[in-house]
């Protein structure tokens, strides 16, 4: 049995009260190598309508104390697109937190955390950098900063004006926790934290996220999110099996399908050759076959 608190239903129920800010901090400054400390919470699509989106997903929308945007989504379910999904998440808190009128400077930074639970694309890793740079054609440099530009960004490459992107594949996570990131994905893959783990804020999913602190109706309700993507999973896999056992039936049908009209327009084709064999003409060969005359010509010319 899991001693803690799934971290999707945490983010849906515990990680936005600030007294928990510490187990998203902690991910963060895991993930990042760098001390994150969260300013606030800002809104975001986690309070979704469709029942497959409120148990398949659930996002938090952070805002660090150097004003950057931090989109952290947990995703249970396999999607096709899930690359372009992350695209315009990304792309639409650079739109949406810029005011009409301001300048391109006040761009916000953007980072995308995406935890899945899913084989997303196709990589030996379970932990994946993606960032924006400028590579020459011709030298393959890397496009930099000019002293002007870094003073006033406050940053020393241009990839740091660019949103970035996480994915953490944590099923894809099947060793021992050696380092903090690897202490926080086995946690996250399992439920579990290892004993001896020293990741920041995985201290405090150990106070906070205990089971054993829930009330009884909190368990019911956190079983019953469990139950939920369970059923969730199966019933992909389900409509996946039926849907591949229905394409390779109408495959079969099709080809047997196929299969008959070819067989009779050779046959028409046959009649046809020997009614003309006969002097028929083509009007009388194709009220009889039902072949077109430009058909009949043309079959006659072949058998000629």
């Amino acid at each position: 049995m899991e001693n803690y608190i799934r971290f999707d239903w945490a983010m849906k129920r515990l990680l936005r009260n600030k007294a928990n800010y510490a187990v998203l901090e902690g991910l963060l400054t895991t993930l990042l190598e760098e001390k994150v400390t969260i300013h606030k919470l800002l809104e975001s699509e986690s309070n979704q309508e469709d029942e497959f989106d409120k148990y398949n997903r659930v996002d938090m929308l952070a805002e660090n104390s150097q004003g950057e945007l931090v989109l952290i989504e947990v995703q249970n379910n396999n999607e096709y697109a899930y690359f372009q999904r992350m695209l315009f998440g990304a792309s639409k808190l650079v739109t949406e937190y810029i005011n009409r009128g301001e300048g391109y400077e006040k761009v916000r930074k953007v980072y995308s955390v995406n935890i899945v639970y899913f084989s997303l694309g196709h990589g030996k890793d379970f932990v994946y950098h993606g960032k924006t740079e400028f590579i020459g054609i011709h030298e393959g440099d890397i496009l930099e900063l000019s002293p002007f530009q870094k003073q006033t960004f406050k940053v020393d490459k241009v990839s740091q004006l660019y949103p970035e992107y996480y994915i953490l594949k944590v099923n894809d996570f099947n060793r021992v926790a050696r380092t903090p990131l690897e202490e926080w994905i086995y946690y996250l893959n399992t439920g579990n934290v290892p004993e001896h783990a020293t990741a920041p804020g995985l201290d405090t999913v150990k106070e906070q996220l205990k089971l054993d602190r829930m009330s009884r109706e909190e368990l019911k309700a956190y079983y019953k999110h469990l139950d939920n993507i369970v059923i969730l999973r199966d019933n992909i896999m389900t409509e996946r099996a039926e849907g591949r056992a229905e394409g390779r039936a109408e495959g079969r049908a099709e080809g047997r399908a196929e299969g008959l009209a070819e067989g009779r327009a050779e046959e028409k084709t046959a009649i046809a050759r020997n009614l003309k064999s006969l002097g028929l003409s083509p009007e009388q060969i194709a009220k009889a076959t039902g072949l077109t005359k430009a058909e009949i010509n043309q079959l006659t010319t072949d058998h000629q």
